[in-house]
């Protein structure tokens, strides 16, 4: 049987497929993997440990020179997403004669459209993206949790910027950064493992997503999860668009693939709307339904966001815009080497 080569027939295969049947199994037999051992370690808790493998893996893909394009990026598609939903929750807060738009509240809107699935981005950005592309996680990891929902809920006051967090996240960036760009061989042996731990993570990503949670939140969750996918991805892609313009880049440089991989609601969100009205008793009177339609935006961003990324990716290409393009900028300074034959003849990559 040849699974790897159906699965890589797939766009985003190495990715979507594992991710799927990790839902699946948590949807219907959830206990199947929570027996312990090996198999609970790997399949069901063992994300966040196998992300950080392959951010240090990612991060010696790094060169140094380019830390100036990643925060760039970074920060480019950061606020575009954040922007999208403050406005959109502002919008229900005050223009709406309830204070929702059809039923969703602007705690669940906010909480849902300003945070993003930074696994899921590592992933669609290791098989689509490229260096800088990658290494923009250092900077967007900072809308996980519930820091930038309280900033434009007016709440900021009541909560401190989750640094440790942030640092948490930065460490095996660095330490992989440090090691490619000291070892050039080091660096190579590094780069198998961006692929190849893709898998490996997405499963027990899976795994903490529940298909019921879709009917729970009804219509309402799924609509948010399309508000995130559309408004909060569509902004953070104009953003960085904007960017390229300004920058002057040619037109076969301006990649937007990162905009499109951010465009999802991570499950660290569905928290979110407790850790507020923990902050300000106000919500507390709403924080279920804000919690089931954040659970809902999770869902079904997880399963839209990469089919998002795929059809931006092939609108690109058709354009002439490759990602591998971004790093002829890189090349001029003489920060990386062109792309090989192998690397760019790759059939994760949907032409």
């Amino acid at each position: 049987m040849r699974i790897l080569h159906y699965v890589q027939k797939v766009p985003g295969g190495l990715m979507i497929i594992p991710l799927l049947l990790g839902a699946i199994v948590n949807t219907f037999a959830p206990q199947a993997l929570e027996i312990g051992g090996f198999t609970q370690a790997l399949y069901k808790d063992g994300a966040l440990a196998i992300i950080g493998a392959f951010l240090v893996c990612m991060g010696a893909q790094l060169p140094y020179k380019a830390t100036g394009p990643v925060a760039e990026k970074g920060f480019a598609i950061l606020i575009g997403k954040f922007i999208a939903g403050v406005i959109v929750g502002l919008i229900a807060g005050f223009f709406m004669p309830d204070g929702t738009i059809w039923a969703l509240t602007p705690l669940a809107i906010i909480a849902a459209m300003t945070n993003s699935n930074g696994g899921l981005y590592a992933a669609l950005t290791s098989e689509f993206g490229n260096k800088t592309d990658r290494g923009a996680i250092a900077v967007i990891s900072l809308n996980d949790g519930p820091f930038l929902t309280l900033v434009a809920l007016g709440a900021a006051g009541l909560a401190q910027i989750p640094v440790l967090a942030f640092v948490a996240v930065l460490v095996p960036i660095v330490v992989g950064f440090i090691m490619g760009n000291l070892d050039p061989e080091m660096r190579n042996f590094l780069k198998q493992g961006e692929k190849l731990l893709i898998p490996f993570f997405a499963f027990p990503l899976g795994a903490g997503i529940d298909f019921k949670t879709l009917i729970m939140a009804g219509p309402p969750g799924i609509l948010l999860g399309l508000f995130t996918l559309i408004i909060s991805g569509g902004l953070a892609m104009l953003t960085l668009h904007m960017v390229h313009v300004v920058r002057r880049r040619p037109p076969h440089r301006r990649n937007i693939i990162s905009g499109a991989a951010e465009s999802s609601t991570a499950g660290a969100a569905v928290a979110t709307p407790a850790v507020v009205a923990a902050a300000d008793p106000t919500y507390s009177q709403i924080v279920d339904m804000a919690t089931a339609q954040v659970a809902a935006s999770v869902v079904t961003t997880a399963v839209l966001t990469p089919m998002l990324t795929v059809l931006i990716y092939r609108w690109q290409l058709r354009r002439g815009i490759d990602p591998r393009n971004e790093n002829e900028e890189l090349e001029d300074a003489g920060t990386v080497q062109p792309v090989d034959v192998e690397e760019a003849q790759s059939p994760t990559r949907p032409d």
